[in-house]
């Protein structure tokens, strides 16, 4: 992980651990300032089942990117991958990349990580301060897709300083459905969902793992994963029934 930046201009415990963490929030607040097309959480919702098609088209670039066919990505396997995407970033941003999204501390980037992770790199890339090549090779036309991440992201961070609260997240539900009584009990419950370390603040990429649970990639993975471990259980039968 990179060094530890300072603490100036940051929400009381939301301090980014990296220098990876610390390009994502100034790339961030260099977005919101262009505003969002979003005018509603309800629209966000809506779009849920075009990204869920969307995403899960990365399935098959995952798949051949996972060299040894163990499920995950590792270090080694992630850095073949930015060669053949040709993504231009130093080994030292690719690992930190790994590390801030392997959340399941499995050494393995799993497929909802790799959706994750991918999307970072398409916001650092997009980003104007960045040097990097627009363009990648090999992964579906999700630029429409990330944005639309980014975009949701932006509108739930009224006031800009690259984090959502859980004041900001009740307005935005309530945006919605104004005047239900329910409304301040979903809203807190989809901030627990975003805030997975507990400090009040939901950075982008704490959104980006909610989000890719919304949509259901994370349960369609493990499903898959259920599913494969079935299937060796069947065959394991048939052939115990064989003998």
């Amino acid at each position: 992980m990179g060094a530890a930046v300072a603490k100036s201009s940051c929400p009381r415990g939301a301090v980014p651990e990296s220098n990876l963490e610390a390009r994502i929030l100034g790339a961030m607040r260099r977005r919101e300032a262009q505003g969002s097309s979003i005018k509603s959480f309800n629209s966000i919702i809506l779009k849920f089942p075009k990204i869920d098609q969307s995403l899960r088209k990365c399935k098959a670039t995952f798949e051949n990117f996972d060299e040894d066919g163990n499920g995950v990505i590792d270090p080694q396997e992630l850095k073949h991958c930015f060669e053949k995407l040709e993504i231009s970033f130093t080994n030292e941003e690719i690992n930190d990349l790994f590390d801030a999204c392997d959340i399941s501390e499995a050494k393995g980037i799993k497929f909802n990580e790799f959706i994750v992770l991918l999307c970072l790199v398409y916001f650092l890339k997009e980003d104007p301060a960045a040097h990097q090549a627009k363009s990648w090779k090999g992964v579906p036309n999700l630029d429409s897709t990330f944005e639309t991440l980014v975009d949701a992201f932006v509108f739930l961070d009224k006031n800009k300083d690259g984090y959502v609260s859980k004041n900001e997240m009740v307005d935005a539900i309530n945006e919605t459905t104004s005047g239900e009584r329910s409304s301040g009990r979903i809203a807190m419950r989809r901030f627990e969902e975003m805030d997975w370390d507990k400090n009040g603040m939901v950075n982008f990429k704490e959104f980006l793992f909610a989000f890719t649970r919304w949509v259901g990639i994370e349960d369609a993975d493990d499903n898959d994963s259920n599913k494969d471990a079935e299937d060796n259980d069947d065959s394991d039968n048939d052939a115990g029934n064989d003998n």
